[in-house]
């Protein structure tokens, strides 16, 4: 894909949506990291359902680990991998107060340290709650970068990669959440719904999806 042709796409998203939100619930880092930790393999939806009642007992790295294993597995059980994911967060919150003060860490380094961090979640962190130009590559960008042309690669690190080397400046610090809400609601693993698709033109996806036929009116 051309440069032109690249920049293009991200104009049009831009314009579709100047100021792009994930769909977590969160207010503050903290809350962000864990809500974060728990979406691996889960929908959004079964998250916030799931974060919304421990937010409300507990919010903090020391409210949580105070809340104990059982009832912080009691207030995720709804999430896949739950008892994995309780850990995690549990060993996270004992990790931020010992080392951080109790604050979410601002470096990439610091963040992959913590349990059930890895590199996507710590660019999400890096980029929702810090405001840096990271790209944190799930399936649903995987398969965009792919499909249209945009950064092909055959793995989410080449594609990260090649998203920060080709995706220009000004659109870095929104890419994510173009790129992720495209792929979720627009150009969809199954099926992707090419005639609603606002870069169908600049697309480079050669099987690219037509309008239902009309139905048949009979007399």
């Amino acid at each position: 894909m051309n440069p032109s042709k690249r920049i293009a796409i991200f104009e049009r998203l831009r314009t579709a949506n100047p100021e792009p939100r994930g769909e977590l619930e969160y207010r503050n880092a903290f809350e962000l990291l864990v809500a974060v930790i728990l979406s691996a393999q889960a929908t959004d939806k079964s998250v916030n359902l799931a974060t919304r009642g421990l937010y409300a007992a507990a919010n903090t790295p020391a409210a949580i680990l105070s809340l104990g294993a059982a009832r912080l597995e009691d207030y995720i059980k709804r999430i896949g991998l739950y008892r994995t994911k309780a850990k995690n967060v549990a060993a996270t919150c004992k990790l931020l107060i010992d080392e951080h003060g109790g604050e979410v860490p601002k470096t990439r380094e610091e963040l992959e340290r913590l349990p059930g961090v890895g590199r996507k979640t710590a660019n999400v962190i890096l980029n929702i709650a810090f405001g840096e130009p990271t790209i944190a590559v799930d399936t649903h960008i995987f398969r965009v970068s792919n499909r249209t042309g945009i950064a092909p690669g055959k793995d989410v690190v080449q594609v990260e990669k090649k998203l920060m080397k080709l995706v220009p400046d000004e659109f870095k610090l929104h890419a994510h959440h173009w790129l992720i809400l495209h792929g979720r609601y627009v150009c969809k693993a199954r099926k992707p719904d090419c005639p609603a698709c606002i870069i169908n033109d600049l697309c480079e996806y050669k099987h690219k999806t037509k309008p239902a036929p009309p139905a048949s009116i009979h007399p």
